[in-house]
This record gives C-alpha cells, structure tokens and sequence, in this order.
C-alpha cells in the first residue's frame, strides 16, 4: 500500500519531467509561427495597352458638310427661306432705308434751323428797325423764328390801320398778338416734328416684326425634322439661320429708330423752348410799344 502511495505521488513529477525533456517543434509550435513575406516578383501594375485592332467608329448623325449643307450666308438664307420670312425680311429692309433716310433728312434740316435762328438773332439784336426785318422776310420766313416774328409783327400792323388803338382796347391787342406767336410755335413745332411718328412705329414694332419672322422659321425647321425623321444639323440649321437673321433685321431696324427718335425729341423740346423765349421777350418789346402810342 506504501508502495502504491509513493508512485502515485512521483507520477505528475514524472509527467512533468518528460514534458520539458519533449523539443518545441511539433506542429503546435509551426501553425503558431509567423509566415514570412513572400519573395516572388511584384505584381504588375502598369497601364493596359491600347488593343492591337482597329475600333470601328460608326457615325450616326448625317454629315453637316454633306450636298444638303453648302453654308450660310446672307444671300443664301434669304434665297432660301420659306415665303412668309421672306416677306418679314423685304418689310423690316425697306423700314430700315426709309428710317435712315429720315434721320438723315431730320439732322439736317435740325442743324439748318438752329444756323438760321442764330443769325436771326442776332440781326434782330442789332438794331435794326422792326419795319425793315419786317420787309426782309414778310414774303418768306425762311424758319420758325422769323414765322413768329412776323406773324407778331402783322398782327400789329393790323391794330394800328386806323389810327391808334384806345387805352381800353390795349389788353385785347396785346392778347392777339401773343395768341398770334403762340398759334405759329405750334404749327412751325408740328412741322418740325414731322415724319418722327414713323420713327417710333419702327422702333416699337419692328422687334416684332422679326420675331414672327423667328417663330416662323423655326416652325419650318421643326416641320423639315418632322418630314425627314433627321435631326442632323444639315436639317436644322438653314431654319434656325433665317429665324435668327429675322430677329437681327428687326433689331437693326428698330435701334437707330430708337435712339435717334429720344434725341430728335430732344432737339426739338430745345428749339420749342427757343422759340418761346423769344416770343415773350418780342411781346414784351411790342407792350411797351403799344403803351407809348396810346399815351
């Protein structure tokens, strides 16, 4: 029993004494090593090379420089355009000539005016008695200013063909001879304004004008797209050209009506004012006049 004791208890430090005695290179001991790095060559990373083949490139879309597209131009998209856009463009030309010729015709007559109403004053000034102005340029007023001086000027001739006017009919001469001046400022004014409404009609109207003419021709090319199933630009392109042409005649038409219509206005409201001034300062002469015959 002794003896079974004492091999019992010698058993673990047996156990032990052998395991220590085992070397550490069982496969336990391998599957917990690191592995090492691999040694191989490196993966290639360079860039793909372009395929060795030729790549068949289909065009889809027509040719732009095909026989249906020989280029733009002036001449060929008014060739070229339907009849209506046509029409737009001979209207919206023939309003273009007219207004030129008109601001033309209105710059100088303006600088003509205003030459011959300085050299009136100025002779008016000078001294001159109002009998020889008066026979001057009682047969032809060659300008709104002498108009008023001798429409001023006749009307009192006429008050004094029977002798001097009485004191008690001074207020009433006076009052013809300023209704006289103001009567012929507005007509020489109307003349002076004439042929500007025309201006204004083209300057308000004429961006209309070619923007029917737009819309004309872009309804003409959806219609060639509609009709030949194609959306290529030969297709497109001469509708969108006109339409786009339109717009820029209505514009060109319609800009120098424009700005030389302000400044005509302008020029005018100058001169009318002008013309006022001296009519006051003519009535004023003629009062005093008046007022030294009656006494």
């Amino acid at each position: 029993m002794k003896i079974t004791r004492v091999l019992a208890s010698l058993l673990p430090a047996l156990v032990v004494c052998l395991s220590l005695a085992v070397p550490l290179s069982g496969p336990a001991y391998a599957q917990s090593s690191p592995a090492a790095a691999p040694t191989g060559e490196p993966a290639d990373s360079a860039p793909l090379a372009a395929p060795a083949g030729q790549v068949d490139v289909q065009q889809t879309g027509g040719d732009a420089s095909g026989p249906g597209f020989t280029g733009i131009s002036v001449f060929s998209m008014v060739k070229r355009a339907d009849p209506v856009v046509q029409a737009v463009m001979a209207l919206l030309l023939l309003a273009s000539i007219c207004s030129w010729a008109i601001i033309i015709n209105k710059s100088l007559a303006l600088g003509t005016l205003k030459r011959r109403a300085a050299k009136f004053e100025k002779v008016f000034w000078s001294g001159r008695s109002l009998d020889d102005l008066y026979q001057q340029f009682a047969a032809k007023p060659d300008h709104p200013m002498a108009a008023v001086f001798i429409s001023a000027l006749r009307e009192w001739r006429r008050a004094f063909e029977g002798g001097p006017p009485r004191e008690s009919l001074l207020p009433s001469v006076k009052d013809r001879i300023d209704k006289a001046m103001n009567v012929t400022i507005v007509r020489e004014t109307d003349g002076i304004e004439g042929q500007l409404g025309f201006l204004a009609t083209v300057g308000a109207t004429a961006p209309f004008v070619g923007l029917f003419g737009t819309v004309w021709g872009i309804m003409n090319s959806f219609s060639a797209i509609a009709a030949r199933h194609d959306t290529t630009l030969a297709v497109v392109a001469p509708g969108i050209a006109e339409a786009l042409f339109a717009t820029a005649m209505g514009l060109l038409a319609a800009i120098p009506a424009v700005i030389f219509y302000n400044r005509f206005v302008n020029e005018i409201g100058r001169y009318s004012n002008r013309l006022d001034a001296f009519a006051d300062e003519f009535s004023g002469i003629l009062s005093r006049q008046l007022d030294e015959k009656a006494h």
